[in-house]
């Protein structure tokens, strides 16, 4: 008998490692046609391509440690709510290496595949700290 929770949570985790490599066309093996990124900001990506580009501005490389993966089925739709959590690691584009900032990660799995994800962490929080524009110190 399947397991659509443990397939679910199986598909995001195979996503985010092809993700990180990066490796674009590999993770589009496990998304829909039709996939919704939202990033942090609101930003809006429809391919598996786009999330590690903008990365790429922002960071000189950036991995994740996953804390966590967590799933649920809606009974009504069918829908598996996927949530990935854990922390970014990297070097900033100066070469300053960070560890510790926080990620969340939402996904909606369906079918066998990635139709969204909502993507949120520390980074801006962080930049605007190491700028001297933070409110508070973290």
């Amino acid at each position: 008998m399947s397991d659509p929770v443990a397939e679910a949570k199986a598909c995001v985790e195979a996503y985010l490692e092809r993700s990180m490599i990066p490796d674009p066309e590999g993770a589009a093996a496990y998304v829909a046609d039709d996939l919704q990124i939202t990033f942090t900001g609101g930003r809006r990506f429809s391919n598996p391509a786009e999330p590690p580009a903008f990365n790429a501005k922002r960071y000189r490389w950036v991995k994740k440690r996953f804390l966590r993966t967590d799933a649920a089925l809606d009974p009504e739709t069918g829908d598996v709510h996927v949530y990935n959590s854990g922390y970014l690691y990297g070097e900033w584009p100066d070469g300053t290496p960070f560890d510790g900032n926080r990620y969340m990660d939402e996904f909606v799995v369906r079918g066998g595949k990635i139709v969204s994800t909502n993507v949120w962490n520390d980074s801006a929080e962080i930049l605007l700290y190491r700028a001297g524009l933070a409110e508070a110190p973290l």
